[in-house]
């Protein structure tokens, strides 16, 4: 089945089960006639010598017709609607009030302008979980990393390997401290499931995704960290045979390389505007001109398909040369 998708305001789309387009009204020269039990060459008999004339009813015509173009999901929506009341844990005083909105798949599917397949895969993205077997949240931060360092402690104690956490053994040793449900959600986020011979089950730990959260919640407290004080704090704080890199926090902080010492600062593409142009413009606002390399994790989610990120810079943005490398400037005044 095709859905149209969009409340009042917003341009329709429509969507099938796993994508979603864009819709335009494009005119034809062509008159389409509308004619019920209407029979094409092929159905008519074959048999010249039997050739009838057919009378036919006809119940409508058209000029003009909806041409489908794929586009993006529109999905900014998604994250923004689970962010207006993050679960806290079930002690949450919050959560026990019961005043916020919860939304179901069904709600979801009829608030954002995307395909089902394309909405579950988001929620999978942003780490998203059912509460109560129905409501699907976000948990917030502070939660989130509060249960990361429950199972990085654990693991450490345990002097386990990171590619090997075993399922039964956190949800035992964790499961008085946290509903085992919500041990389970952050192995699931912050690792790889994998069941062995025996049929146990145990994670495979992402070093990158466990850094780049260690780094979210240094950063988030600072407006703007010296970079070489930063990397030592974060090498300091992640689990123990950890390392840190600058590449695991692409589309998350951004270094200025132009401050003397140089410095970093929290810039996350997650709160960046979901129209191209208001892209470019709330970049351009932040730094006026960008290297390729800095700007493409702010971008890349942008890209349509087989577009490239050159050519959205090439339509978006001006290059020019600054000490022998290229950058990129507004082709409009930023205000």
């Amino acid at each position: 089945s095709l859905v149209i998708r969009g409340e009042k305001d917003e341009q329709a789309v429509l969507c099938s089960k796993d994508k979603t387009y864009d819709m335009k009204i494009a005119d034809t020269s062509n008159m389409l006639l509308f004619i019920p039990g209407c029979k094409t060459p092929e159905q008519l008999n074959a048999d010249q010598a039997s050739c009838n004339i057919i009378h036919s009813q006809i119940a409508g015509f058209a000029n003009n017709y909806w041409e489908l173009r794929r586009c993006r999901p529109k999905l900014k929506k998604l994250r923004k609607l689970l962010m207006e009341d993050p679960y806290e844990g079930p002690d949450s005083r919050k959560d026990q009030t019961l005043t916020f909105s919860k939304y179901t798949t069904e709600d979801l599917l009829n608030l954002i302008q995307a395909s089902e397949e394309e909405i579950l895969h988001q929620l999978r993205v942003i780490d998203a979980c059912k509460i109560e077997g129905r409501y699907w949240r976000i948990l917030e931060f502070d939660y989130e990393m509060k249960l990361l360092n429950h199972v990085t402690q654990l693991i450490d104690s345990e002097s386990w390997s990171l590619s090997k956490v075993p399922l039964r053994t956190c949800l035992e040793e964790l499961g008085s401290l946290e509903p085992t449900e919500m041990i389970e959600h952050i192995l699931v986020s912050y690792g790889r499931k994998h069941i062995d011979d025996a049929g146990e089950v145990y994670f495979e730990m992402h070093e990158d995704k466990i850094c780049r959260a260690i780094a979210q919640m240094l950063l988030q407290n600072a407006v703007k960290f010296n970079l070489s004080e930063f990397q030592e704090v974060w090498q300091q704080s992640v689990p123990e045979g950890m390392t840190t890199r600058l590449d695991q926090l692409k589309g998350l902080a951004l270094v200025d390389k132009s401050s003397r010492p140089e410095t970093i600062f929290l810039l996350k593409v997650d709160d960046l505007p979901e129209d191209n142009q208001e892209r470019f413009n709330s970049l351009f606002s932040i730094r006026e001109k960008w290297t390729e390399v800095d700007i493409t994790p702010y971008i890349q989610d942008l890209c349509a398909e087989k577009q490239t990120v050159g050519a959205l810079l090439t339509k978006y943005a001006r290059s020019s040369m600054q000490n022998g490398v290229k950058v990129y400037n507004s082709r409009r005044p930023i205000s």
